[in-house]
């Protein structure tokens, strides 16, 4: 069995039109639109779909307002589906579709599993010189008007049930913890071989359940400042970035979201596989970020806001 990664992420919202017009800017390409909703897709076919908050059909929230209903993951094969289909078809809230098959999550979160659609971009992002390592040679590096994103990479979720979560994706689905802020956090990736993390859960003491943020992976540190200042332009409001994380080593942009929470371009996530020990840090902003920039830069002026 092989989980690969985040197919689709649906969201049930307030404002369709402005979120809309978020995910627009965001750069991800409007695949369909009806009364009910719009779809969009990243560069590599993953999916986000936005729906109406009252929507009978979306699966219900973990919390008030605009936020992340349902989740879909690719598998490699039929047979890696079907495996999934033998292990939580006992659960009380086990799901069959067409193509899928799911549950719900110990946080009340809804959980999908199909084999991926996935497409294969061929797409590389820029090599980047450093001292003694110089692959890119008479070539400037890119400079990106605005990020057009790869994927949805990762899931954040708010939880009060840390270790019950941990034993449910591991066991049911071969989750596997990369890294611990112990007691407080845990990063997992879905595949013994990935990247640093396809799902973080954090518990807070003010803050039992729901979405903390969706990531969008993105071609190389010029594109999230890229991506990061159009965003400004248009004028939605930056939480925190440009920065780097010391634990994943990759480099953020992260914005306020209408759909729900906030959401992330990020790239130069640490890669790992079967020989990596999860290793636990300390709560600490220093770990959080080893650097960033707060209310982000000025489109205009590419320096800090405040």
């Amino acid at each position: 069995m092989k989980v690969l990664g985040i197919e689709q992420v649906t969201f049930g919202v307030e404002d369709l039109a402005e979120c809309k017009r978020f995910w627009l800017d965001w750069g991800l390409r409007l695949i369909a639109e009806s009364l009910l909703g719009s779809e969009f897709e990243t560069m590599n076919g993953s999916k986000v779909i936005i729906r109406a908050i009252d929507d009978p059909s979306l699966p219900p929230a973990m919390e008030p307002g605009s936020t992340l209903r349902e989740a879909f993951w690719g598998v490699d094969t039929q047979a890696s589906l079907d495996e999934i289909e033998d292990r939580i078809k006992s659960l009380s809230t086990f799901i069959k579709g067409e193509d899928y098959v799911g549950c719900t999550d110990p946080n009340g979160f809804a959980f999908r599993f199909r084999v991926t659609t996935k497409l294969e971009t061929g797409i590389v992002g820029d090599q980047f010189n450093s001292w003694g390592n110089t692959p890119r040679q008479n070539k400037p590096s890119t400079v990106y008007s605005r990020a057009t994103p790869m994927e949805v990479g990762h899931i954040v979720h708010y939880t009060d049930r840390m270790a019950e979560m941990e034993e449910f994706y591991h066991t049911n689905f071969g989750f596997e913890a990369s890294d611990r802020y112990p007691g407080r956090g845990l990063f997992m990736r879905c595949n013994v071989e990935g990247g640093h993390h396809d799902m973080f859960l954090l518990q807070v003491p003010n803050k039992e359940r729901g979405l903390n943020h969706v990531a969008f992976t993105v071609r190389d540190l010029n594109e999230v400042f890229g991506g990061g200042l159009h965003m400004s332009r248009c004028g939605w409001e930056t939480d925190i970035g440009p920065g780097r994380h010391p634990i994943s080593s990759a480099y953020f942009w992260y914005f306020k979201n209408p759909n729900g929470a906030k959401v992330e371009y990020y790239s130069n996530e640490d890669s790992l596989d079967e020989n990596w020990v999860p290793r636990e840090h300390e709560t600490t902003p220093e770990n959080f970020a080893e650097w960033a920039i707060v209310g982000g830069l000025d489109a205009k002026t590419r320096r800090q806001k405040r």
